[in-house]
């Protein structure tokens, strides 16, 4: 896998590097592209895996706890007994229901941006869906920096939320936000860094507080001027503060 990555449509997942497994999830607007800067970081000592969430196929009754049951599925046909486990928004929120499941089988857990608490996202409902610029102006609140929030990627949203789609984006949206993991956090044992952007308008900062505080073996580590997604925003900061951790779990 080179600096650009492809996904093979026969595959319901993405594969880079060898050695020790790590598994990232990413979230309901979210791609394996997200990732792309942390592949190219982690392959180079990891077994990377992305799975390749089935959000829109058809006859499907999509929500948080099929896709964790999709999870399990696939960590089944690859054989995994143990991995770390990467969550971003949504894809945290899959990560420690999986987590609480099946807690012998995490590794470490790592969340950034993750759903479980409270997320303040495109919500359960688009009331301006048609309307360019409110899509538009939604998706920049995902980062701190909104030129990242590039036309492509407005247009990719505003295509599938205006789609047949919007009722399955609807009903995993809903499946999400009415989910609270507040009771249950305390049941999570494993060994779980916190990456958080100080400016993440979708999950604050007192979001990222409060999974510290019911999450037992949980550190918390922030990352300036950084919004929903720091994997994509600011990898290198990002990445810095994976290794440190994943680093600390050998000694």
């Amino acid at each position: 896998m080179n600096n650009s990555l492809t996904v093979d449509i026969n595959r319901n997942y993405v594969e880079a590097g060898c050695g020790e497994p790590i598994i990232l999830l990413y979230g309901l607007f979210g791609s394996v592209k997200n990732f792309e800067p942390l592949i190219n970081h982690l392959k180079q000592s990891y077994r990377v895996i992305v799975p390749v969430f089935p959000f829109f196929e058809k006859g499907m009754s999509i929500s948080i706890f099929s896709l964790t049951e999709f999870l399990d599925e696939l960590t089944k046909e690859l054989s995994l007994d143990q991995f770390h486990l990467l969550g971003n928004s949504m894809g945290g929120h899959i990560a420690l229901l999986y987590a609480l499941n099946h807690p012998e089988k995490i590794t470490s857990l790592i969340l950034s941006g993750s759903s479980g608490l409270y997320e303040s996202g495109m919500g359960d409902t688009f009331p301006k869906r048609s309307d360019y610029n409110y899509i538009k102006t939604k998706t920049e609140l995902t980062f701190y920096d909104p030129k990242i929030a590039s036309k492509e990627l407005v247009d990719e949203i505003f295509a599938v939320v205006n789609s047949r789609k919007v009722i399955q984006i609807l009903s995993l949206a809903k499946s999400t936000i009415h989910h609270n993991l507040e009771k249950e956090l305390l049941n999570i044992k494993t060994d779980c860094c916190l990456i958080w952007g100080k400016n993440d308008k979708v999950t604050p900062p007192e979001v990222a507080i409060k999974f510290k505080k019911l999450i037992p073996h949980s550190k918390l580590y922030w990352i300036d001027q950084c919004g929903h997604v720091p994997m994509l925003e600011t990898p290198a900061a990002f990445n810095t503060v994976l290794d440190e951790f994943l680093l600390s779990l050998r000694k």
